[in-house]
């Protein structure tokens, strides 16, 4: 089976690639159901074409999935040059509309049919395929005996299901909800996610926590509905989140060609752990590992932050009719992430500007007075951090890397690294260089330039991730594997 991961900006789609996807799919400009996600502008589509060369045979998908107005397709076709240089393999839409115009304009792109559409039967299925589409992703209502039988009637349509993330309460994603509450349409990209608000019902508070408090309707009077709140503010329509992973093999039985794991918003984070995930569930599923090497980072789909977990449609409504409130905090937080390993010639610079400097500072302090000394000394002991120690690297560890910071890490926090192939490696002995000096640094700040000094075995597109608040963040802790929580049922 094929695996489609999310990416809402290149970054995210450079991780969902290294992390094990198939295929992933984004969002252009304004024509896109995510649109609060970065999406691609300008001259990205030059970053793309690289990335795809870097990895061949990755596929990218691009949604234009909005209900299209006579104006937005005026504007789509007023920039139609700019999304001929993107390298898209297939455009993902529900407007019907659309068909006959990337027919037209993009001949070699395929056509797939978004999850917005609610096609969840055979006759519509072969009819989308009569219409040139190669790929239908089903409505999330299908469940798995219902895709058997459409794929057993149009064995030749690919079909793409949902496979994890967040599920929407109202049918196949058409959602008013937002648009009545806050004027911002979910079928125009601009969902508030109002079904996942905390609400309160104020002044009938208590009422409500009574558990006397119920709706009934004109013509059924002798059906009670109740409204009951807790303590707490009451999540009105927030669905369970969707996880089938350990559940591929009935998909995979159902006919399902391709699964798709939600999530343009999501942080870069959830791309990586999501998808390594999934990658080696697919891969085990496909004996091309054993279970037993897939079940470590199966486990990790714990550590990221999600709702409670359930299956949706796929084996019964009444499991996707259950709501849940709030979700689960993470063990980790993205704290950076690993670029491209120095050269030695480049480490050898950088040794040399942090020995200069090293050398300018001690010849600064013997030229003092004694006393003048005697007291910068004595400030130095009080702040060490003020004293510029050099980064030297002879030997063929440790090594130098760039370090993409996301988040302030000390030298006193856990650190621990996270790659494609690799659950977590442990670091207590790491340091950061500044590149300008080339001397140690005790802190790193996001968005600033920095280096990795370390000797563990880490890898370029490697993230390092740190213990969240909730956990233990302290450098001395040294248990890189926590035992995962939740229902994945």
């Amino acid at each position: 089976m094929e695996l489609v991961a999310p990416a809402g900006n290149l970054e995210k789609l450079k991780y969902a690639y290294t992390y094990g996807a198939d295929a992933v799919y984004i969002g252009l400009k304004k024509f896109s159901l995510r649109i609060k996600a970065d999406n691609f502008y300008e001259d990205e589509y030059k970053t793309i074409t690289e990335l795809k060369k870097q990895f061949p045979g990755k596929k990218l998908f691009c949604a234009l999935n909005i209900s299209f107005h006579n104006k937005d397709i005026d504007n789509f076709l007023s920039e139609l040059k700019y999304f001929r240089a993107y390298p898209i393999d297939s455009f993902i839409v529900q407007d019907i509309g659309m068909v006959p115009v990337l027919q037209k304009n993009f001949p070699n792109a395929a056509l797939h049919l978004s999850t917005q559409a609610n096609c969840i039967n055979r006759e519509a299925v072969k009819m989308y395929k009569s219409l040139g589409f190669k790929r239908v992703v089903l409505g999330r209502e299908t469940s798995l005996v219902e895709i058997r039988e459409i794929k057993d009637y149009v064995p030749e349509m690919e079909l793409e299901c949902f496979a994890h993330g967040a599920m929407c309460i109202s049918y196949s994603g058409r959602c008013l909800m937002s648009a009545y509450l806050t004027g911002r349409s979910a079928n125009a990209g601009f969902c508030s996610h109002t079904c996942r608000w905390n609400f309160s019902v104020g002044e009938a508070k208590d009422l409500a926590e009574s558990g006397k408090l119920y709706l009934t309707e004109e013509k059924r009077k002798d059906e009670h509905f109740p409204v009951f709140e807790g303590e707490n503010f009451t999540a009105v329509l927030s669905s369970k989140d969707l996880c089938m992973v350990d559940h591929l093999d009935d998909m995979k039985k159902a006919g399902v060609d391709s699964l798709k794991i939600e999530g343009r918003m999501k942080s870069l984070y959830y791309v990586a752990m999501t998808t390594r995930a999934y990658r080696k569930a697919i891969d085990a599923l496909e004996s091309r590992i054993s279970q037993e090497d897939a079940a470590p980072y199966i486990a990790e789909l714990y550590k990221a932050s999600h709702r409670e977990f359930g299956t949706g449609f796929y084996y019964s409504r009444e499991d996707a009719d259950i709501t849940t409130v709030g979700e689960s905090s993470s063990d980790y937080e993205l704290a950076a992430t690993i670029g491209a390993p120095l050269s030695a010639e480049e480490t050898q610079e950088i040794c040399k500007k942090g020995a200069e400097l090293e050398a300018q500072f001690k010849a600064r302090l013997d030229a003092m007075h004694p006393e003048a000394k005697a007291a910068k000394l004595k400030d130095y002991a009080d702040h060490p951090d003020k004293v510029p120690h050099a980064c030297c690297c002879t030997g063929a560890t440790p090594k130098l890397y760039v370090c993409n910071a996301l988040n302030r890490i000390d030298e006193k926090t856990y650190v621990e690294y996270v790659g494609p192939d690799c659950t977590g490696i442990p670091d207590t002995d790491f340091r950061f260089v500044d590149p300008e000096t080339g001397c140690f640094t005790p802190f790193i700040s996001h968005n600033q330039a920095y280096l990795l000094y370390t000797d563990k075995p880490v890898q370029e597109n490697w993230i390092i991730r740190t213990r969240a608040a909730t956990a233990d963040s302290s450098r001395a802790t040294t248990d890189a594997a926590k035992t995962p929580t939740g229902d994945t049922q």
